[in-house]
């Protein structure tokens, strides 16, 4: 039988896409350079993916990642791991081979899917560099060349053909509404990544919602440029489209012509990004060449929104509705929005007012609620809170009180129309072009330099990306190191955009009583400086 809500609504993925293959059967789903298929297409193609995981030996609960761009086959794998009971693990694809290993390792995902030659990048290669995990059964290549020990797209897709469609129907059905869907591993102030655990019916209910706000609708044409690996891409991105009806169109890598020819092309309605999307589009000299005449929805963040580009947007281009909001993956992406016929004041410098049946308060230190106007920390409590860490109880205990508080380090401000204001991140988070970076990580990766005794990473305003990260080590006795020598080791031990954009080499850090980092006299210093480098201006 099919998991429903009280109000008829499919509370697990399996169910949702059966229920939207019946409702928009004739709409298109999911088009790329490679297919073009309605939602009636989808289903079978979604129960031939879950009949492949099968094949490989993927029961209910087991892990399995997806290490690839936004393409065609991202999503079909995806929805099959979750109709077959699976549980995603999406991984970032700047991560180098060492980081993603980790995180299979962590999770341990007995299947990753990926691809060859995506940006020059082999990943099949990269993590058996790595010494890649020895949990995988399986290694999936959706695109490129499939090497010695690894199954192609169309060898792990045929492998449904050896399972009774039955049992895949009974599998699909099997699936409840509290089982896990997702986990999604986000860095923290550890330097390790942790996993948060998301449902079915978390990830459902919320993007339900988050549709309902942004106004995303049955025949909308939906250009994804947000990663699926990350929550804005994937769940509010394919997820929400599947909801509503809409038509799901990847993008694996921002160009502005081509996305602005995509947009012409594919008539595009919806085109969520961070601000340097849209301010990269209102800029680009050739805008006028191509029709832009079908943009109606923009969801932006993750970075400062400057007013006038809220202004331009609508003046210059066609967005009818553009919304700002604020979430994080432990609250399953979304915690508050703004809402359509809010003011360009009001979208750029608030990420709006709570989403229904959602909690949101600003606390001091102890805990108590600080007056209107006040910062304090942003604890945020509802259905949507993550079940916890994968295999950390620990974490899980400091991150989630005994009351359903979930803490999430940033520190916010709260007005008397109860719009919410990051102010600043109480876990020193910085944000690179829309990704996070999280200094603990850099820091502890940095530290794998054998010339490097000590090493602090802060985050600092830069007009293009708005922020990057400048890092001060001290070597190690007897050592000679240069900046340029730890920028270009950090390229290849790390993700692009976790790369410190300067470095200091100092000779000590400045310490409190208790011995540790004064991180706001590192950003006031690294922002004198600079300001003579290209750094530090907002």
């Amino acid at each position: 039988m099919t998991p429903v809500s009280s109000d008829a609504s499919p509370v697990t993925v399996p169910a949702l896409v059966a229920a939207s293959a019946e409702r928009y059967a004739d709409i298109e789903a999911l088009v790329d350079e490679t297919s073009r298929l309605t939602y009636a297409d989808l289903a079978p193609a979604v129960s031939r993916a879950a009949g492949a995981a099968m094949a490989v030996g993927v029961e209910r609960g087991d892990r399995v990642a997806i290490w690839a761009p936004n393409v065609s086959e991202w999503v079909i794998a995806a929805l099959g791991v979750l109709s077959a009971g699976g549980v995603l693990v999406p991984l970032n694809t700047r991560f180098k081979g060492p980081e993603g290993a980790y995180v299979i390792a962590k999770s341990g995902a007995r299947v990753v899917l990926t691809v060859s030659g995506f940006l020059g990048v082999d990943y099949v290669e990269a993590l058996r560099q790595a010494a890649g995990p020895s949990t995988l059964d399986a290694i999936v290549v959706m695109r490129g060349d499939a090497p010695d020990g690894s199954l192609s797209w169309a060898d792990y897709l045929s492998g449904a053909d050896k399972v009774d469609p039955a049992d895949v129907e009974r599998r699909m059905a099997a699936v409840g509404p509290d089982d896990l869907s997702d986990i999604i591993f986000t860095s923290g102030t550890t330097g390790r990544p942790k996993g948060a655990m998301v449902t079915h019916d978390q990830t459902l209910r919320v993007f339900r919602a988050w549709s309902d706000v942004v106004g995303l609708s049955r025949g909308d044409r939906y250009l994804i440029v947000n990663p699926f690996f990350h929550t804005f891409g994937y769940k509010a991105g394919f997820l929400a489209s599947i909801i509503v009806g809409a038509t799901v169109v990847p993008h694996a890598v921002f160009d502005v012509p081509a996305v602005l020819a995509r947009v012409a092309e594919e008539r595009i309605s919806m085109l969520p990004g961070p601000p340097t999307l849209y301010q990269s589009i209102l800029d680009h000299p050739n805008r006028h060449r191509y029709d832009l005449s079908s943009l109606r929805l923009a969801v932006t963040g993750a970075a400062a929104v400057p007013v006038e580009m809220i202004r331009r947007m609508r003046s210059e281009l066609t967005f009818r509705t553009i919304i700002t909001g604020y979430g994080l993956t432990e609250s399953t992406g979304t915690v508050s929005m703004c809402r359509y016929d809010d003011d360009p004041e009001t979208i750029a410098n608030t990420c709006g007012r709570a989403i229904p049946d959602t909690e949101i308060r600003v606390v001091d230190d102890a805990g108590h609620e600080v007056p209107t106007g006040e910062p304090g920390e942003v604890v945020v409590r509802g259905y949507h809170v993550m079940k916890g860490y994968f295999d950390e109880p620990e974490e899980t205990a400091a991150t989630i009180d005994a009351d359903g508080w979930l803490h999430t380090g940033d520190i916010g401000v709260m007005d008397e129309r109860g719009y919410l204001r990051i102010t600043d991140r109480k876990k020193d988070m910085f944000i690179v072009g829309g990704f996070n970076a999280y200094p603990a990580e850099i820091e502890n990766i940095l530290l794998g330099n054998a010339k490097v005794a000590q090493a602090a990473v802060v985050g600092v305003p830069d007009e293009r990306m708005g922020e990057v990260g400048v890092a001060f080590v001290i070597p190690r006795p007897g050592e000679e190191l240069t900046p340029a020598e730890v920028i270009d080791w950090s390229r290849a031990a790390m993700a692009n955009y976790k790369v410190p954009r300067h470095v200091e080499v100092v000779d000590a850090l400045p310490l409190n009583a208790s011995g540790k980092v004064l991180k706001y006299e590192l950003r006031e210093q690294a922002a004198r400086r600079g300001r003579g480098l290209g750094l530090g201006r907002s």
